[in-house]
């Protein structure tokens, strides 16, 4: 089986990810894939350069992850030319990542990691879709700590993505992250002892 797993910024994705590898799933990474397909020398840097300009090159080669992100979040067409030189690639290589660990053991949950599963309309491509759910006001309260942000650049980050209320309607799965990581635990374990159900 495989299965998206999603939520908004600052769910807590990456603790339910690790939690799942835990009891023995393969874990995909959408984000690292982002990384990856945009690494020096790779068709896509290329492109963002000659959209966004030098600006956001640093002197050793590699994409200046803060200078883009300081134009693409205060302009929202930056943002679709962005998606629409990264996403084709970070998706072949997904399919690709999907295809061999479910070749390589059938029997195993093959996880996908992707933050903007629904922004990019991609919950058609998984069996089933987990949601790491917290609210609105918590999401802004960590992501403020958590990148060191001000209220308003974090309401922006939280702007450019489906709210999470419109996510939790259209999720299979749902995991509250709300309260300690020993609750969420306990969420994940059950839904491990079910998985294989209808």
């Amino acid at each position: 089986m495989n299965m998206g797993l999603t939520g908004g910024i600052a769910c807590g994705k990456s603790t339910v990810a690790s939690l799942l590898v835990k009891l023995g799933a393969i874990l995909i990474d959408a984000d690292q894939l982002a990384r990856e397909v945009v690494m020096p020398g790779t068709l896509a840097l290329q492109q963002i350069t000659e959209r966004f300009g030098s600006i956001v090159i640093q002197p050793d080669g590699a994409l200046n992850r803060k200078a883009l992100g300081a134009i693409i979040f205060n302009e929202p067409s930056a943002r679709k030319d962005l998606e629409a030189i990264t996403h084709p690639q970070i998706r072949l290589a997904m399919w690709d990542q999907m295809r061999k660990a479910e070749e390589a053991d059938p029997a195993r949950l093959v996880v996908v990691d992707v933050p903007l599963l629904y922004e990019s309309k991609l919950q058609g491509y998984f069996q089933k879709v987990m949601l790491v759910y917290v609210s609105e006001a918590i999401q802004l309260q960590r992501l403020m700590e958590r990148d060191g942000l001000t209220m308003d650049a974090a309401q922006l980050r939280l702007q450019a993505q489906i709210p999470i209320e419109s996510k939790k309607l259209l999720a299979d799965i749902i995991i509250d992250n709300t309260g300690t990581v020993a609750e969420t635990e306990k969420q994940i374990q059950l839904f491990w002892k079910r998985k294989g159900e209808p």
